[in-house]
């Protein structure tokens, strides 16, 4: 099995935060990693966009090893398809504390995050009384208020990424035509010190 660091894009440059956070760029790298390899045309039909646009949006993406070269899926050698270089982008804001333009450039990145993540569970509240009932009960969602020390909450951290870790262990088990019944289910979290700051 591969490394966990082998899975995934680290950001440390400011550039690359701020090509990946726009709105979408962000949606590209989406599509590459969870349909596989497509071309400009196949992923300019999804977000509604000019091949020659998305063409673009995909160079400033390859210019930042988020993407890269695949093998042609067609005969038609004229096409140029794309993939995600790896299923997961990463970088940890903590290193960024002292480089304002790095911490500046997460921050719109991670906003980018918040407000992509947010229309997609728009969409599912508003799509929900069409889906089957059996996936309406499956599904989660929540939020709590913790009292923790900054060790607990780095336990909790490393407790919820082994969780999602081996959902995505068995995720990757099912490939998207093996008709097994297994759906694209998207998962989001955050756990943060509240910002109004001690006893808030």
């Amino acid at each position: 099995m591969a490394s966990r660091d082998t899975l995934r894009s680290t950001l440390t440059d400011a550039a690359s935060m701020r090509v990946l956070a726009h709105p979408t760029r962000l949606r590209l790298l989406g599509l590459l990693r969870e349909r596989g390899p497509q071309t400009a045309a196949q992923l300019g039909d999804v977000v509604d966009e000019a091949p020659g646009t998305v063409s673009y949006h995909l160079s400033k993406l390859a210019a930042s090893d988020l993407i890269q070269a695949a093998e042609p899926q067609s005969a038609d050698r004229r096409e140029r398809w794309w993939q995600a270089a790896a299923p997961l982008t990463s970088w940890e804001p903590a290193d960024l504390l002292d480089d304002p333009a790095r911490l500046s450039a997460s921050a719109a990145l991670e906003k980018s995050i918040v407000q992509a993540n947010a229309a997609r569970y728009l969409q599912y509240v508003d799509a929900r009384p069409a889906l089957p009932r059996e996936w309406v009960t499956a599904a989660a969602g929540g939020d709590r208020a913790i009292r923790l020390t900054v060790t607990e909450l780095a336990a909790l951290r490393a407790e919820l990424e082994s969780v999602v870790d081996r959902w995505v262990d068995v995720g990757a088990a099912h490939s998207p035509d093996a008709g097994d019944g297994a759906e694209t289910v998207v998962l989001a979290y955050h756990a943060y010190r509240h910002p109004g700051g001690a006893g808030a």
